[in-house]
């Protein structure tokens, strides 16, 4: 079956993030179709990246590099959930990014986003990023306002239709997830 990770790309305290991740996930649960798991940055305390060699070779040194290997390997695809700090996505989560590269390579990624303009330029950032790591980034997005997804900017109350946007955004993450399984299957000699 098709394995989804629901990133948490905050580490901050008093993160709005949390809420919006234990919504993704409680709304895709919903489906039969596929497994998803929250992934929470803060239980993998990426220190700033301390791997002397280029993730793109693959020698991973640290034990906190090989557990995130690991568990970012488990998956077919990802949805980033990601606050818009300064124009852009968080510092810890494209952090965490960065740290690998093989582990990213032939999944699809769709992003759930939230910030003063729904979080949109850091989406853009990050679809670059995606690009560079072979992955394959879905159209649908889901822009979440702080001024009205949110009362007093902090208690998540999502309007009625991001939940319809999450859905069609999951229907072309597990699409894309499931087209791109034969590009991950190892090679038969």
């Amino acid at each position: 079956m098709t394995k989804i990770g629901i990133i948490l790309g905050s580490t901050r305290p008093g993160r709005n993030g949390e809420a919006v991740a234990k919504w993704v996930l409680e709304l895709a649960q919903q489906r039969t179709d596929v497994e998803f798991e929250l992934v929470d940055l803060l239980d993998y305390k990426l220190p700033h990246l301390d791997e002397a060699v280029p993730p793109s070779m693959g020698q991973y040194s640290q034990p906190h590099t090989r557990e995130w290997a690991e568990k970012i390997a488990s998956f077919d695809g990802y949805v980033m959930v990601t606050p818009e700090y300064n124009h852009s996505t968080s510092g810890a989560l494209k952090n965490a990014i960065d740290f690998l590269f093989a582990e990213w390579n032939n999944k699809a990624v769709g992003f759930v986003s939230y910030g003063a303009l729904g979080g949109a330029r850091a989406v853009e950032h990050l679809r670059l990023i995606a690009g560079e790591l072979m992955m394959a980034d879905v159209r649908a997005q889901v822009t979440l306002s702080l001024a009205t997804d949110f009362r007093n900017y902090s208690e998540f109350t999502p309007g009625g239709h991001q939940a319809a946007a999450l859905t069609t955004m999951l229907d072309q993450l597990v699409a894309w997830s499931t087209a791109l399984a034969p590009l991950r299957a190892p090679a038969t000699a």
